[in-house]
């Protein structure tokens, strides 16, 4: 099973502010479902939260260290390692990591891929995506999207491929 993360940030690092995202670029929303869409995505609770439902046409596996915590339509677990299992066991051929900040930091050198888009965008926020070595990953552009009126700020997204 390929493990991967998925993550929009800005100029800065940052993904987020107020348990939100920073930015609405309907495009980039778009290009994250096509990427996740019949996946197993792993998220935080707050991030979960955040969005306030389950994504339609993925397994949302949240993790939270809450044991008594319920969402209706997703698999609830309690570590990284537990969410991984999961998808492993149902037989996933890529499972992708989505956030939030402290999720991302877990995850970061377990992951086979990373999907990551660069918005043009720079403001302070509360959370930050991780540094990694991008001399341990092949990069690859697979999209690039200029402004416009339905599309604030412009964006790039790569694919980093773990190097064998």
């Amino acid at each position: 099973m390929i493990i991967s993360m998925i993550a929009a940030m800005g100029k800065n690092r940052v993904i987020g502010s107020n348990n939100q995202m920073m930015w609405h670029l309907p495009q980039e929303f778009k290009y994250f479902k096509e990427t996740t869409y019949g996946h197993c995505i792993v998220t935080g609770r707050k991030n979960f939260e955040a969005t306030g439902r389950p994504l339609p046409g993925r397994t949302n596996i949240i993790i939270t260290r809450n044991k008594d915590y319920q969402a209706e339509g997703c698999v609830v677990v309690h570590s990284l390692d537990e969410a991984l299992s999961y998808a492993k066991d149902k037989g996933e051929s890529e499972v992708f990591i989505c956030g939030g900040g402290q999720i991302y930091q877990e995850s970061i050198g377990k992951v086979d891929k990373i999907y990551l888009t660069y918005v043009d965008f720079e403001k302070d926020g509360e959370v930050y995506f991780p540094n990694f070595d991008k001399e341990n990953f092949n990069e690859q552009l697979v999209r690039e999207v200029e402004k416009s009126d339905n599309n604030p700020y412009a964006w790039k997204a790569y694919v980093y491929s773990r190097k064998s």
